[in-house]
């Protein structure tokens, strides 16, 4: 049985406990339950979160991996508890991630003539390919995509009314999915900043009150279909979301690749046309 280590230095265990607490109440997990899951006393737990104990440095993670934490979140507990993080957080355009920058740079060009884009956790587009950059203004006013914090966020993007939601002929469909991934990323990784775009998105014009909870009973689809609509543009898709496994670097965990693919013939030639019209090939 791990034993609890003397505190680390300085008085850290009240924001320790109170993070932990958070996040065993977000995993719907009692202190026994957490307790068997860390190979933990439930005494020694129930010590840890009240305070009246300091975990060591293996405890922590041992909670960490039964919270099934992700790495940002593992970083902040280490540090809670007084110790040093663990999972590097590398910028993309570091020189150490090159690799994984040219195998997402080739992935999006690979993917052309459809669009392709890598976003971050809070489903900022930071990377895209030429057909997403070309078919954008397509769909969303200009002004609409000089607004940085609008065009640059898939999200806002979709639920503003100055956006894409009016070209979107399944919004409900689309945008009730992806709210719905947004719920249960707010319940698996407790932030602020996940909250706080949640809450956002749901002050928007004519947003289902339904909404306003998680459906935990629904099924998350792998392939969610997009229908858009202009006047002179009709387009079937099919959206993909690809993740990095088992990463040991918080940026590789939480940057996702969306690919969108032609659901019938039409999508397909019109794509297709789009992109010999502005000299792909």
């Amino acid at each position: 049985m791990p034993e609890l280590s003397h505190e680390p230095g300085g008085d850290t265990r009240s924001g320790f406990g109170s993070l932990l607490k958070r996040w065993r109440g977000a995993r719907r997990l009692s202190q026994m339950d957490l307790a068997f899951r860390a190979r933990i006393s439930p005494r020694h737990m129930s010590f840890i979160e009240t305070g009246r104990a300091a975990p060591g440095r293996s405890v922590v993670l041992q909670i960490a991996d039964a919270l099934e934490m992700p790495l940002r979140d593992r970083n902040a507990l280490l540090e809670a508890a007084g110790y040093a993080r663990l999972f590097s957080e590398t910028h993309l355009d570091d020189a150490d991630l090159g690799p994984v920058r040219r195998v997402l740079e080739f992935l999006l060009e690979r993917h052309e003539p459809y669009s392709a884009i890598v976003l971050d956790r809070r489903w900022n587009v930071i990377m895209a390919n030429a057909a997403h950059h070309a078919l954008l203004p397509r769909l969303v006013p200009r002004a609409s995509l000089e607004d940085p914090s609008l065009a640059g966020n898939l999200l806002r993007l979709l639920f503003d009314p100055k956006g894409l939601r009016p070209r979107v002929a399944n919004w409900e469909e689309v945008a009730g999915t992806l709210i719905e991934r947004l719920h249960r990323q707010s319940l698996g990784r407790p932030d602020r900043e996940t909250e706080g775009l949640l809450d956002e998105l749901l002050e928007y014009p004519d947003v289902p009150e339904a909404w306003r909870s998680p459906d935990l009973t629904r099924p998350m689809e792998l392939l969610l279909p997009v229908h858009l609509e202009t006047d002179d543009l009709e387009l079937r898709l099919i959206s993909t979301i690809t993740v990095f496994g088992t990463p040991q670097d918080v940026t590789l965990e939480e940057i996702r690749l969306e690919t969108f693919f032609p659901a019938d013939a039409d999508t397909e030639r019109a794509l297709r046309q789009l992109a010999r019209s502005r000299g792909a090939p």
